[in-house]
């Protein structure tokens, strides 16, 4: 794990909220959540994976996503910015020990559609997502519906509140907007519109 930028919080922080993500772009949605789990935990670290398990990488660049973020995040004392090798979540988990120590508790931020997916992605082994709760635990934001895990899994599991509004934001849906020439500026950080236009804006 290679650091872009490193949060002011005390270290190590004594729980810390991991925030994997593509980040194409980062919404006010990503910092909506990344505030609201900073209530629970000492410090969010944003992680942008070099590879990703499910798709491939499009549109902006590594190396643009991790400018955009620099910049989006820039006023965020209590943020961490970083490029993980691994992509899933027990990777990431694993690479975050390795700068973090055995301190920290670990929690992953997400929102309810992505718990949905991760908890029911095939591992390849029968119990294997359950074996990862050993390591980490989840931030779920509620978006478009509450989640529900099992419940061998609820110990696992903590529900934190973001403005209902963000549930229709969508870095998918600021890159239709660019795309189509209809506006997108509201969905994302001010710092970083002057690049999302030079970056996402058709030829």
């Amino acid at each position: 794990m290679r650091f872009v930028r490193r949060a002011a919080a005390p270290f190590p922080p004594k729980r810390l909220g991991v925030f994997p993500g593509s980040f194409n772009p980062v919404t006010i949605a990503h910092l909506a959540l990344a505030h609201a789990a900073l209530d629970v935990v000492d410090e969010v670290v944003f992680v942008l994976p070099r590879a990703f398990p499910h798709k491939p990488y499009s549109g902006a660049t590594f190396d643009q996503r991790l400018e955009l973020l620099a910049a989006a995040l820039n006023p965020e004392p209590n943020c961490s910015i970083a490029a993980s090798q691994g992509g899933l979540f027990i990777e990431i988990a694993r690479e975050c020990r390795k700068i973090y120590g055995p301190v920290p508790r670990l929690s992953f931020l997400c929102g309810r559609d992505a718990a949905e997916r991760i908890s029911g992605w095939d591992y390849g082994a029968p119990g294997a997502w359950r074996e990862m709760l050993r390591e980490f635990d989840l931030l779920v934001a509620d978006r478009r519906g509450e989640y529900l895990p099992e419940a061998a899994e609820l110990a696992s599991f903590q529900s934190i509140r973001v403005d209902p509004a963000c549930d229709e934001v969508s870095a998918s849906e600021v890159r239709r907007r660019i795309a189509h020439g209809e506006p997108w500026e509201h969905l994302t950080p001010e710092a970083i519109h002057q690049r999302l236009r030079e970056i996402y804006t058709p030829a």
